[in-house]
């Protein structure tokens, strides 16, 4: 884990939005050729603080997230109607 930030609760009656999810091509899968193959599309999970240190937030083969470095990746924006296929559950 690069690092956390507190949480601050919103003000009371703020109404929260989920975070917007992005996708990414893996460039290199590096160290992890089995959790990452590359040219695949995976979802990115925002993570402001791994940002800052040149990492990005990848949901990889096992449905878990974990931190990679940005250079291995290339984020993609995709039409509407692809990315909400994408976000559907299986």
């Amino acid at each position: 884990m690069i690092g956390r930030e507190k949480y601050v609760p919103p003000p009371r009656g703020t109404r929260i939005n989920p975070p917007m999810r992005t996708w990414a091509i893996c460039l290199r899968s590096g160290d992890n050729p089995a959790s990452l193959e590359r040219r695949k599309l995976y979802e990115v999970v925002p993570d402001p603080v791994a940002e800052r240190s040149g990492f990005v937030r990848i949901v990889d083969e096992s449905g878990e997230d974990y931190l990679h470095p940005r250079s291995s990746f290339h984020l993609v924006d995709l039409p509407g109607k692809v990315d909400a296929v994408l976000r559907q559950s299986p």
